[in-house]
């Protein structure tokens, strides 16, 4: 694929702290993006928040105050990652959709178009910049405006089931289901107002499981072992 976008769960960055960051797990993401990078893939990356802040288990905070906090900890996952990735050798600009002093740039798709044309990875921090609206909804949004090929979920767990396989140990994993029947089953992808706006726009997803060794090259370039939800 020539262009992608990349979600990236920020529970998953935390790694076995579960909150905050773990910087040995974000190399590697770093490591396998270069990987991606050299060999030509434009990517970009949307990072949910939850290793800071889920908005939505609060019950005493105001919701839109409680989802403006969640948008700032996912800006503050992508400076970080952003520096990661510096760290190892790529170009990289943090895009958020209203103003960060100079912490970042104003997100506009030509200034995307502009940052993967000089080769850089570009990151699309604060969702949709609008409470009631979350990372999945805002992943779904930039990957159908920079027009990328296919949105890449990397999860704690390494693909879609018909049930919650946690809790029932004969979950059955499908190694390719169509977004019609994710939202008629409610499986859980990604949330209804994402998946409403994948079948609407026929923007394809693969599922997979982040921990797993080489899991983003493998699932980018043919390797593929995670789910693929097709339109």
């Amino acid at each position: 694929m020539k262009r992608i976008l990349l979600k990236l769960s920020g529970e998953a960055l935390a790694g076995e702290k579960h909150h905050g960051f773990d910087e040995a797990t974000v190399t590697v993401v770093a490591k396998q993006v270069k990987e991606l990078v050299d060999k030509g893939v434009q990517v970009g990356i949307v990072i949910g928040g939850g290793n800071f802040w889920r908005g939505r288990t609060s019950e005493t905070i105001d919701r839109t105050k409680a989802d403006q906090i969640g948008m700032l900890a996912t800006i503050m996952n992508c400076i970080y990652v952003s520096e990661i990735f510096r760290s190892v050798g790529m170009m990289t600009q943090v895009l958020t959709p209203f103003e960060c002093g100079s912490m970042t740039k104003l997100y506009s798709k030509d200034r995307a178009n502009k940052y993967f044309a000089k080769n850089m990875v570009v990151f699309f921090a604060g969702g949709t910049g609008h409470p009631y609206f979350s990372t999945d909804t805002a992943t779904v949004l930039r990957a159908i405006e920079i027009e990328a090929e296919g949105i890449y979920l990397a999860k704690a767990i390494d693909g879609v089931y018909d049930s919650d396989p946690k809790t029932n140990p004969n979950a059955k994993k499908y190694d390719e289901v169509s977004i019609e029947e994710v939202v008629d089953k409610k499986l859980a992808v990604v949330d209804l107002t994402a998946s409403i706006m994948s079948l609407e726009n026929r923007m394809p997803m693969y599922v997979f499981g982040l921990n797993e060794e080489n899991s983003i090259v493998n699932a980018v370039t043919g390797k593929f072992s995670g789910t693929k939800v097709t339109v």
